[in-house]
């Protein structure tokens, strides 16, 4: 079953293709317009702001914290009962360093907090946080998408994988739109959610 969306869509293969057809299109608009120079950079605020504009063509929730748990496979993401203050000590976090960025954005991928698109956001608010800090953003496409993705899966426990991974994939290009682009590759995100009761927790 297809998420609902605002296109009436109810397969989720034609869902999923429309979605990255449209939220790509969209990045495209956020990149040349300069909208993302106006945000600040590593707060949820910026987040929520990437989120609304790659996908409010698409979802009612666009922008929006969800109102339900989340998991992927064997990993739940933050509770939605915690998740407000969770993603206030997120924007607080410290971001000078890379590995400070780095450990922003796991957090920031553990709170989890919207029902879709998450990645895809996320990878634009983190390219944000690198180049105003470090003159730095990641080129993706040296960033295998399976190393990425077990990574990422690990990296609440152990974040040395992905802080290495992301690290060699570092490029002082920061005004290269194609580098840009490669993050909101709809192959770099999670696929299967489940969506779950408070009380299943």
């Amino acid at each position: 079953m297809a998420l609902q969306n605002k296109l009436g869509i109810t397969d989720s293969a034609e869902l999923a293709r429309e979605e990255e057809r449209i939220s790509k299109k969209k990045a495209v608009e956020l990149y040349d317009k300069a909208l993302l120079d106006g945000l600040e950079a590593g707060k949820f605020s910026a987040l929520a702001f990437i989120h609304k504009y790659l996908f409010e063509e698409i979802y009612d929730f666009a922008g929006v914290v969800r109102d339900v748990n989340i998991a992927k496979g064997g990993f739940r993401f933050a509770p939605v009962m915690y998740l407000d203050s969770a993603l206030e000590n997120v924007s607080n976090m410290k971001q000078s360093t890379f590995d400070e960025i780095i450990e922003k954005y796991i957090e920031m991928n553990i709170c989890h907090p919207f029902r879709e698109g998450n990645g895809r956001a996320t990878r634009i608010w983190l390219d944000l946080i690198l180049k105003k800090e470090l003159g730095k953003v990641i080129d993706w496409s040296k960033v295998d998408k399976e190393d990425y993705l077990l990574a990422m899966e690990r990296s609440p426990i152990r974040d040395i994988e992905i802080k290495h991974i992301l690290k060699n994939a570092l490029t002082d290009q920061i005004n290269d739109r194609e580098l840009y682009m490669k993050g909101i590759d709809n192959s770099y995100h999670y696929e299967g959610y489940t969506a779950f009761k408070a009380e299943e927790l």
